[in-house]
Parts: structure tokens; C-alpha cells; sequence
């Protein structure tokens, strides 16, 4: 069996640990914080005594070092290794309340004096410097206002599709908890009929039934569904010429309950015969 290596790197206190457990769980051997220049050695051992399956997490406290992984993913690509890079990624906002809460020091931090808010958010906005090239290769999540299980959930998820094959990731989600930064394209859903005024639909979901009939009914809504299919399909063959592993796309409503949820579920249907389509309902999966 060929060698499958994921490398998740990301921000501090974006759920690292989190994902990394999910892969161990999953049967992956998994290392945390591999310094780059050892990659190369430490994936041919492994290969030799672990078995086919390896997860690696690279972070920040290799700033030194972080240049060479893109390169070396790169040769690893080359040799037959299949490798998937996910980044994982929050707010500032986010990411400030995660280390307040926890009380964790940053590991770009050289003291306590300098754990204050404003230099907290000045250390962020370096590492994301830092780690801008890694983002820019990787397939994002944002770990924002998802829970640990949704994040496990979801990096299972990913790990299960095919390799070298386009992914596309559809995603509800609510306006009024912000976009997801994970987002590759954003749909504003909003002024569609909305189920939420219908008595007898305000309690349910866009998986269920009833609400699919209304909207189904709803003219515009399929105009919506039309128009985002039609779109996709235009860019998808270019963007899987261009070596895209992953594609997300993200349908918004007010509540992130009832139409980005039917359509969300509609459009991963459409698309699911000519590539890979995983489904996410942000604001359901932390239920």
C-alpha cells in the first residue's frame, strides 16, 4: 500500500491536539511538533516500522524551519507519498479568549509581561505571517464555533475521501455567528422565503421533510439552487486542472437552521455523481 501522510499545522489554540487525536483514533501513527528538517528521516522509518498510515503536526515553534515544509511535501508528492495538509484556523478574537481561558502562554510569547491583550493579538497576527505559505497549500478549517467533536467529526470526514480527487465541502452556516474562514466561496442565502415564519415549520430543520416541501415550492429558491449550480460547475473543471484538493463552499442564513441547510444538502446531491461532496451544517453539528 502506497504511504499516506497528513501534516496539520495551523494556528495556536486553533485545535491541533484535537485533530491529532482524531487521526490516532482513526489507526493513524501520529508525532506532534516535528521539526521540518527531520521530516524526510522520520517518514522513511515510519513507513518501515508503523505501517502505511502517519500523522504529523508542524507548528509555529518551528519558525525557523517552516520554509522547508512546502518543499518537502512537495518532494514526498513526487516519490508516490500520499499526502494531505489540513491548517486549521480561528478569529483572533477566538483565539484570545482560548488562551485567556486556558491561561497557556504562546509559544511565539518570550515572557509573561508580553501575554497582555494587545501584545497577544500583535503575536497572531505574526504567526499567521509565519504561516501564510502552509494556509495558502492546505485545506483550512475554521475551528471558530465548532465544538472538539465537530472537529474531530470533520477531519475523519476528510480523511475518508479518495485521494487525488477534487473535494468539494458544503457548508451551512448562520450569518449572525459570523462566516466561516474556512470558506472558499460564500453564498448569501438570506433573502429567500424563510421557513422560520411558518409556525409549523419554525422547530424543524432543513433535513426534514416539511420544510424541504415549502421551499421546494418557493420559486426563487430554485433559482438560488440554479444559479450556485450553474456557477460551480463553470469553475470546478479549472480548479481541479489547477490541482485543487479541496473546495469550500459555504451557504448562509439568518439562523443557519433551515434554507442553507436544505441547499447545502441539495447542491452536495447535484455534484456528488462527478466528484467527492462531504456535507457540514455548522450551526446543527454543535447542537
Amino acid at each position: 500500500m502506497a504511504l499516506e501522510i497528513v501534516v496539520i499545522t495551523g494556528m495556536s489554540g486553533s485545535g491541533k491536539s484535537v485533530a491529532l487525536h482524531a487521526l490516532e483514533d482513526a489507526g493513524y501513527y501520529c508525532v506532534d511538533n516535528l521539526p521540518p528538517e527531520l521530516l524526510p528521516a522520520f517518514v522513511a522509518l515510519e513507513h518501515k516500522h508503523h505501517g502505511n498510515r502517519v500523522a504529523i503536526a508542524v507548528d509555529v515553534r518551528s519558525a525557523t524551519s517552516l520554509h522547508q515544509v512546502p518543499q518537502e511535501l512537495s518532494r514526498l508528492r513526487s516519490q508516490g507519498v500520499a499526502v494531505k495538509s489540513l491548517f486549521l484556523d480561528a478569529t483572533i478574537d477566538t483565539l484570545v479568549r482560548r488562551f485567556s481561558e486556558t491561561r497557556r502562554r504562546h509559544p511565539l510569547s518570550h515572557d509573561d509581561l508580553q501575554q497582555g491583550r494587545r501584545a497577544l493579538v500583535q503575536i497572531i497576527e505574526l504567526e499567521r505571517e509565519l504561516l501564510a505559505e502552509l494556509r495558502e497549500q492546505s485545506h483550512v478549517i475554521d475551528t471558530s464555533t465548532i465544538r472538539a467533536s465537530q472537529l474531530q467529526s470533520y477531519v475523519k470526514g476528510l480523511m475518508s475521501t479518495a485521494q487525488g480527487q477534487l473535494t468539494l465541502v458544503f457548508q451551512s452556516f448562520a450569518f449572525k455567528r459570523g462566516i466561516p474562514m474556512d470558506a472558499d466561496y460564500v453564498f448569501d442565502v438570506r433573502m429567500l422565503p424563510n421557513p422560520h415564519y411558518e409556525a409549523a415549520l419554525r422547530d424543524l430543520t432543513g433535513l426534514d421533510q416539511p420544510v424541504a416541501d415549502f421551499l421546494n415550492l418557493q420559486p426563487d429558491v430554485a433559482l438560488m439552487r440554479a444559479h450556485i449550480e450553474q456557477f460551480l460547475a463553470h469553475w470546478l473543471d479549472m480548479l481541479d486542472r489547477n490541482h485543487r484538493s479541496y473546495v469550500t463552499v459555504a451557504i448562509g442564513c439568518t439562523g443557519g437552521q433551515h434554507r442553507s441547510v436544505y441547499l447545502v444538502e441539495r447542491l452536495a446531491q447535484a455534484f456528488s455523481d462527478r466528484w467527492t461532496a462531504l456535507k457540514r451544517h455548522r450551526e446543527l453539528d454543535g447542537r
